[in-house]
């Protein structure tokens, strides 16, 4: 990635020369335009659209309007100093249907915001998948008697590689930075597991298969992008993996914690990273799964080609005990949504705790020494350069008389959190860039418009654009190049 230096004179604690100061987004919880220039749609808009899914009956049809409002948020973002822009592409944007040639307006819109970024000195990152597949390839699994679509099924792997190939040749020339999965983690077991995220499925056996065809899909997107960017370009994968930590150092509760973080961690480190699925992740989940049909000759080495950086999303820790014996019904404190059904295959006797009581408006936990600790594993396990490639809380901001919007916990909260990155980089960590979690308020899944993690303010009736304080001292925080 190239960015501008920032001025460290006046930092305490200063961040490396050429660190990436940015803030990420996606595609359908800001663009909008749903119906417009050729979009088809995207499971989300089907799951938003089904009553009893997303908070508030809310949709995504509106968002924030990026898509006709995304020279006005440049602006803003350069005028707030951020060298990096991370955000996703809306894949039934720019292939239809999920099948076929590209759109050439959908494409039209991306090549503008990049050249927009570009002009003003903001480097662009694009995730090439963000969770809004293509309706199309998920319906057959809708009906009696269908066979199922989407994730589980492996042509999805394929069809993605092919839009990864469209989308590379179309942006390669203006986008050097590349990320072929956000969470994918979430995308298998809240997708297909638990239910609370689209498309609402809730077979544990389809979250393992969904599993497999993310890690193949994004495999055949490393060759995809190899073949069409020049060898400059950097290619990375985004992963929110748990920062595991048994309750107790019982081995009940420790053997707890090796499932989590074999469905939770290793299910993507292994293949993408190592090349291989673990033998205790294939024990776990082998009364769900047949791995030896799904795994086919070939799909390991092309799940780890080589990347250049990993992406880490980090939020909260995971703290895990062996379940009670009289734990039936009792709700999960795992963060991830209310559903009777888990996204966590192969680890039903596991229970999940809060690691403390100063929580976000999520409910989640707020502990920075997960970041350093998540960042400084993968360093010493892998050694790739990393980004933190998320990384935001939600508060319920309360706007002045005078229109301004006062944030005080945020910023408390990405303070410590940068912080936590300085602790894992003066640790040996190669970490090369920040990305705060969010740049503007917008449609957070489920939850709808009721959450709020941006650091501009999203007016939804009126769609204005306020600044908080938080973007004001991150940006400050940009300027001099690190914490003061």
């Amino acid at each position: 990635m190239t960015v501008v230096p920032p001025d460290t004179s006046s930092a305490r604690r200063a961040f490396p020369p050429g660190f990436a100061w940015g803030t990420a987004t996606a595609a359908y919880q800001i663009e909008g335009a749903v119906a417009e220039d050729g979009r088809t749609p995207s499971i989300w808009d089907t799951f938003s659209h089904t009553p009893g899914t997303i908070d508030g009956g809310d949709t995504g049809d509106t968002a924030v309007d990026h898509y006709h409002r995304f020279r006005e948020d440049v602006r803003m973002m350069a005028d707030l100093g951020l060298t990096s822009y991370r955000f996703s592409l809306a894949w039934p944007r720019i292939q239809p249907n999920g099948r076929g040639p590209a759109s050439e307006r959908g494409l039209d819109f991306y090549r503008a915001l990049t050249d927009e970024l570009l002009a003003h000195g903001i480097t662009p990152v694009a995730t090439l998948y963000h969770w809004d597949l293509p309706q199309e390839l998920e319906t057959p699994a809708i009906g009696a008697g269908a066979a199922g679509g989407g994730w589980p099924a492996r042509d999805t792997a394929y069809r993605f590689a092919d839009y990864t190939a469209l989308a590379a040749e179309a942006l390669g020339d203006r986008v050097s930075t590349w990320i072929t999965l956000n969470e994918p983690w979430c995308s298998a077991f809240l997708g297909y597991g638990s239910g609370v995220h689209a498309p609402g499925r809730t077979d544990p056996g389809d979250a393992l298969r969904a599993a497999h065809h993310l890690n193949l899909g994004h495999g055949l997107a490393v060759g995809a992008l190899r073949a069409a960017l020049p060898a400059s370009a950097k290619v990375s994968v985004s992963l929110n993996l748990h920062v595991v930590r048994p309750l107790t150092d019982g081995p009940e509760d420790l053997e707890a914690a090796r499932r989590i973080d074999a469905v939770g961690n290793r299910v993507w480190t292994g293949p993408i990273l190592r090349g291989r699925y673990d033998e205790d992740l294939l024990k776990d989940t082998a009364h769900l799964v047949d791995w030896d049909s799904l795994v086919h000759d070939g799909d390991l080495a092309e799940i780890s080609r080589p990347i250049d950086l990993l992406g880490l999303n980090y939020y909260n820790p995971t703290v895990v005990s062996a379940a009670p014996a009289d734990a039936g019904g009792r709700p999960r404190e795992d963060g991830h949504g209310s559903s009777t059904f888990s996204p966590w295959p192969g680890a039903d006797s596991v229970a999940f705790h809060r690691a403390n009581d100063d929580v976000t408006a999520m409910g989640w936990p707020i502990d920075p020494t997960g970041l350093s600790d998540a960042l400084l594993s993968m360093h010493r396990e892998f050694g790739l350069p990393l980004i933190v490639s998320e990384n935001g809380a939600a508060f319920p901001d309360t706007v002045a008389a005078d229109g301004s919007v006062h944030d005080p916990e945020r910023t408390d909260y990405l303070r410590r959190h940068l912080d936590a990155v300085a602790d894992a980089i003066d640790g040996g960590a190669d970490v090369r860039g920040y990305y705060l979690w969010s740049l503007l308020d917008n449609f957070e899944w489920a939850y709808g418009y009721d959450k709020r993690f941006g650091i501009v303010r999203v007016d939804y009736d009126t769609l204005v654009r306020t600044p908080k304080s938080s973007a004001h001292w991150y940006s400050e925080v940009i300027r001099r190049g690190g914490l003061a």
